[in-house]
């Protein structure tokens, strides 16, 4: 892990903000503060870091409704650190795609080894060149996709798409995500248009495209690509 990660915390309470100030810069991470959900969107944006810690009791918005937004677009290390202890809350919070639930109030050490475990998982994971998914191999840097060892042809469109849902197997992509990332966002209303080009992919990388193993579609909400 190199030097100078940064962390965004998302609280409201002061002292917890200060403290993992201090403690994080102690460890030589950069650290950015939000004080409520609202400002913690916009921060994530304007600054790109490399993990989260988000508290979920926020005064403006459910921190289960600023993970569900930053999910659709954002796939670094999300931590909730919460006094939220029940078992339920959790199993939300980590089905919402956070990465790591931690209650207040907590370790530190432990809170920074966990931060430092996420951050080395994601930067590994974005480093992979090529990725195996069953029986399909993709090649990441030489855009090459193979199936059962044989070279299958994609367009570049295509292969951007797919892509996408390699890097993130496992959750699932809003259509209006796949539509922004890749067309823009004058194409954010063409989800007819997606679906050509999920079609397209199927006939290609799936055993059966009617009824597809790999690439999932999750009504009304988007894809999901299988792990």
């Amino acid at each position: 892990m190199t030097k100078f990660e940064s962390v965004l915390i998302i609280d409201d309470e002061l002292p917890i903000r200060r403290l993992l100030e201090i403690s994080l810069n102690a460890a030589e991470f950069k650290v950015f503060q939000s004080k409520c959900g609202k400002d913690g969107i916009i921060d994530v944006a304007s600054h790109n870091p490399d993990l989260i810690l988000l508290d979920l009791g926020l005064p403006d918005m459910d921190g289960i409704d600023v993970l569900k937004n930053l999910r659709e677009w954002f796939f670094k290390p999300i931590i909730i650190l919460s006094v939220r202890s029940q078992e339920e809350g959790i199993i939300a919070a980590l089905d919402a795609g956070a990465n790591d639930y931690i209650t207040k109030p907590f370790r530190t050490g432990e809170l920074l080894a966990r931060i430092r475990v996420a951050i080395r998982s994601s930067q590994k994971k974005e480093k992979e060149p090529v990725i195996f998914v069953r029986n399909l191999m993709v090649d990441l840097i030489n855009h090459v996709v193979k199936k059962d060892d044989i070279i299958i042809k994609l367009t570049s469109t295509e292969f951007l798409l797919l892509s996408l849902f390699v890097k993130n197997q496992g959750r699932v992509l809003t259509h209006q995500f796949l539509l922004k990332n890749v067309w823009g966002y004058s194409y954010m209303e063409q989800t007819q248009y997606l679906r050509v080009f999920i079609a397209a992919i199927r006939k290609k990388i799936e055993n059966d495209p009617t009824k597809p193993e790999l690439l999932i579609t999750e009504s009304g909400i988007g894809y999901r690509f299988a792990e």
